[in-house]
């Protein structure tokens, strides 16, 4: 079979590997498409993602649906044909967060696509993988295999804001309007946020905010507007911040009134960023973290396969495996992409 494995950065190679058979419990999956993250694409343009660097060929991608090609022993409920969106978390369920229901600090997680242990988690851009049955979540034969890849990120957003709270008449900005920031966007609008407003930097990723259900849209350069927001203590109920970076902190800290909950949700660079931690005392805001998710993954798969959460506008481009390298630099490009998902027919 073939795979799209990063040798180095910029450097994707479609490699022929063995196809993984089924173990016990597990099932073959046949990828039939997937999603490019921001994640990936800080493997691909840096060789590492925040604190987690490559140091092996590393097949990335951590969001696909495809169907299911081979039953493992002892697998029942599943079917070969079916269609499945694969959730690429495989927690121990033993572990003292496991036990505690925080299965995302698994402190023996296989999270396919990560560098976070090595030797790596292989990623899930190849033709075919074998995952635990429980990672499987069946979705309808009509739902597009690109559209169920989404359930990924999607899960990511409904984590996020589990952590704020009740979003019911409440004014929520998010800061950086990329793929997650859209999602988080539209998610806050279906649970009940009364004004949403969008911070970011390029004209084209507003546009797509407003679609996604953006109430307003401001440049993340009109000074003006953010100082205005930080007067009196604050303005927003929520800031969810999805740009990933200490400017964006910086904003969000300040905006977010006295009171409020600030959602960190883009990866900030390593290290310590530079930005006025101290309102987080003088407004008592409460500042919380969001890494992946728990439970919601088969929550996000169900809510786009019954059409509850559209995310179709997101999803701008997609290309063959042979041409993941392209692949890579046009979803770095957001000045021409969105969601960028690759085939692999």
């Amino acid at each position: 079979m073939l795979a799209a494995v990063l040798h180095e950065p910029k450097r994707l190679r479609i490699d022929e590997v063995d196809a993984p058979q089924p173990q016990p419990g597990q099932v073959q999956i046949r990828v039939r498409a997937g999603g490019i993250c921001g994640s990936d694409l800080s493997y691909y343009f840096k060789g590492k993602s925040g604190d987690f660097a490559v140091r092996e060929p590393f097949v990335l991608g951590h969001e696909v649906a495809g169907e299911i090609a081979a039953l493992g022993e002892g697998v029942s409920g599943l079917r070969v044909g079916q269609r499945v969106a694969v959730n690429p978390g495989l927690n121990c369920g033993e572990c003292r967060f496991c036990v505690k229901g925080m299965t995302n600090h698994c402190l023996n997680m296989r999270f396919m696509g990560s560098a976070s242990t090595f030797p790596h988690m292989q990623g899930m851009f190849r033709q075919y993988i074998a995952v635990a049955a429980r990672q499987c979540v069946p979705v309808p034969d009509a739902l597009d295999f690109a559209q169920a890849s989404m359930a990924e990120p999607l899960a990511v957003a409904l984590h996020a804001l589990r952590h704020a709270g009740s979003l019911v008449g409440a004014q929520v900005l998010v800061i950086g309007c990329g793929p997650i920031g859209c999602i988080l966007l539209s998610v806050a609008r279906r649970a009940g946020a009364h004004r949403l407003v969008a911070l970011d930097l390029a004209d084209k990723a507003l546009q797509m905010a407003a679609t996604l259900g953006a109430d307003q849209t401001v440049l993340a350069t009109d000074q003006a507007q953010v100082e205005a927001w930080s007067q009196s203590r604050g303005t927003f109920d929520v800031v969810i911040e999805a740009s990933g970076s200490p400017a964006g902190l910086d904003t969000a800290l300040r905006a977010a009134r006295a009171g409020a909950a600030v959602i960190q949700v883009g990866n900030l660079p390593a290290g310590q960023s530079p930005v006025a931690a101290n309102l987080v005392m003088a407004k008592e805001l409460r500042y919380q973290g969001s890494f992946r998710f728990t439970d919601e993954y088969a929550v996000a798969a169900e809510e786009i396969a019954t059409g509850k959460i559209d995310l179709s506008p997101l999803m701008t481009h997609v290309f063959p495996l042979a041409d993941a390298n392209h692949a890579f630099e046009v979803a770095q490009d957001r000045n021409q992409s969105m969601k960028v998902h690759l085939q692999f027919d």
